[in-house]
């Protein structure tokens, strides 16, 4: 008769658990993998067959007491491992958004928004069109592989321990920074463009008092920026694949420690 310890249940629920929550952290807020219109059923089940899958991989994980406190912190750790990882990858997504925003805006068009269903939030016509776009490019560099892959070699850079250097928070912080400005670089041709326009309306109705600023201001600006960003689309493509190619080294940077992250700034 075939008997199972405690022990050995103990042990094939931390070989599961701890990097579950690991990979239910990076579906939670990675894009694509986070989209709100797929069941939560759906999501669970792959990230259940995502971690067997990863889990001949993964280095010797520690035995404690699932329901220890020392257990409850490496739950807690996996999570906000997997939190970040996914973020970082999001990062460029919403950059993409606010520069939409920003030439919506410049546009006029500010008023034309929907419900964005991934964010469950109100977006413009021109930031969803420049996120699907972004989304396309992401898709066509196989960055969804990329972004399971570097999952996967997180648990080997990162494992699954106790003691030893977390991420860092101000590093993340300064991705934002970087990301975000790149967004506004983006959406510069098209706000410079507008604004020059805007300009020589101005001074238009100055020197021509008699004409109807709020009548042809409308079409013109709607006009010049179709065109400016009809003609800077093409332009836009590279910078968005670098932006892709960032995130995913943003993943990767995401699951080495801080402590060797010191180390390699300090000895370049």
């Amino acid at each position: 008769m075939v008997s199972f310890s405690s022990e050995l249940i103990n042990g094939w629920i931390i070989s599961l658990l701890w990097p579950l929550t690991r990979v239910l952290g990076v579906i939670a807020t990675a894009p694509i993998l986070s989209d709100r219109s797929t069941p939560t059923r759906i999501k669970l089940g792959f990230g259940i067959v995502l971690t067997l899958v990863i889990m001949p991989t993964i280095p010797e994980i520690p035995s404690f007491d699932i329901f220890s406190f020392q257990g409850l912190l490496i739950l807690i750790q996996q999570m906000i491992i997997g939190l970040a990882m996914g973020f970082s990858v999001r990062l460029v997504f919403s950059a993409i958004g606010v520069a939409g925003q920003l030439i919506a805006m410049s546009m006029g068009l500010g008023f034309a928004t929907f419900f964005d269903p991934q964010t469950r939030g109100q977006t413009t016509a021109i930031s969803q069109f420049l996120t699907i776009l972004v989304m396309l490019v992401f898709l066509s560099m196989d960055g969804h592989l990329l972004m399971i892959s570097a999952l996967a070699n997180s648990f080997v850079t990162m494992p699954i321990v106790l003691e030893g250097g977390g991420i860092s928070p101000m590093k993340v912080v300064a991705w934002g920074e970087a990301i975000f400005s790149t967004g506004v670089l983006l959406a510069l041709p098209a706000v410079a463009a507008l604004l020059i326009t805007n300009m020589a309306l101005g001074i238009l109705t100055r020197t021509a008092p008699q004409l109807n600023l709020f009548g042809i201001g409308f079409p013109i600006t709607l006009s010049i920026g179709f065109l400016v960003l009809a003609l800077a689309l093409q332009g836009m493509l590279m910078p968005m694949k670098k932006m892709a190619t960032v995130s995913i080294e943003y993943m990767q940077e995401v699951a080495v420690p801080a402590v060797a992250t010191q180390t390699d700034q300090i000895n370049p």
